[in-house]
């Protein structure tokens, strides 16, 4: 596997995308124009990167440059990555980045929580290289999720970032107003299935609920064939999860879930990839 320093070296490049804060329904309050750049200095071992954003057409930069990574961050072969808190606090601000890579485009979506872990609000990353040819894709909707998904999972923790690889179904099906997606997991047993089951908001159908006593947890449908799962509120000593998907093409789908413990610490990084099969 690539160090995890090579794996970042896969993100270099001027991204060019806008940054959009929405409200915890998915409303966009503003979206911002940007560019994040990533190269290496002459020493090839300095990563230079500036966050430029586009206020009134003026630009104001965020310049960071470092030789290391902190072990708030794993990244992946393919440059995905996730970084953020990896403690959670009942009473502190609380967030984390996820990041998904695609030939000449990137999507990162960062939800944010107050004081009182309620979800406060989340910031839409949509990117492409310069001259990209690859559309934005339109917003998902549960319908382009409903059938069946086989894949591979890939599982890396904080402190141990040996790959673990387990195969992965997932299927959705649609019953009136409840989603119900299935996800079968490999155990010693043999084969498990997790059943979930989520209403579909009837003032907005671009949001799931799924009742799952006692954290609502909810999925937001977003532009660009993203979406948002998390907690609307995180319950203290109660494990929970970040998650968030992009339909990359019609029958290919990634997710990456960002995992906390009972004690809220941050317990491992997967990265999903599905392709439909039926």
């Amino acid at each position: 596997m690539r160090s995890q320093w090579e794996c970042l070296l896969q993100n270099l490049g001027c991204w060019q995308g806008s940054f959009a804060r929405l409200s915890p329904q998915g409303e966009i309050l503003e979206d911002i124009p940007s560019e994040t750049s990533l190269e290496l200095k002459e020493d090839q071992q300095t990563m230079h990167q500036v966050v430029r954003r586009f206020y009134d057409g003026q630009p104001q930069d965020l310049v960071l440059e470092y030789r290391t990574l902190n072990k708030s961050i794993i990244l992946f072969e393919n440059g995905a990555f996730s970084q953020g808190s990896i403690q959670f606090s009942p009473v502190a601000e609380f967030g984390a980045e996820l990041g998904l890579i695609y030939g000449d485009r990137r999507l990162r979506i960062i939800p944010l929580y107050d004081k009182t872990s309620k979800l406060q609000q989340f910031t839409l990353i949509r990117e492409h290289l310069p001259h990209s040819n690859t559309p934005e894709r339109p917003p998902l909707t549960l319908d382009a999720l409903l059938g069946k998904w086989e894949g591979e999972a890939i599982t890396l923790s904080p402190d141990w970032l040996t790959p673990e690889v387990t195969p992965t179904v997932t299927e959705w099906r649609r019953d009136g107003d409840r989603a119900i997606m299935s996800l079968q997991m490999p155990t010693i047993a043999g084969t498990q299935t997790i059943t979930s089951i989520a209403h579909i908001d009837p003032h907005n159908p671009q949001i799931l609920r799924f009742e799952q006593n006692p954290i609502s947890i909810q999925t937001l449908f977003l532009p660009d064939g993203s979406s948002l799962t998390c907690p609307e509120t995180i319950i203290p000593r109660q494990p929970f999860r970040l998650s968030i998907s992009w339909l990359l093409e019609t029958n290919l789908h990634q997710r990456m879930i960002r995992a906390y413990n009972p004690q809220g610490g941050w317990e491992n990084l997967t990265l999903v990839t599905e392709r439909k099969v039926g």
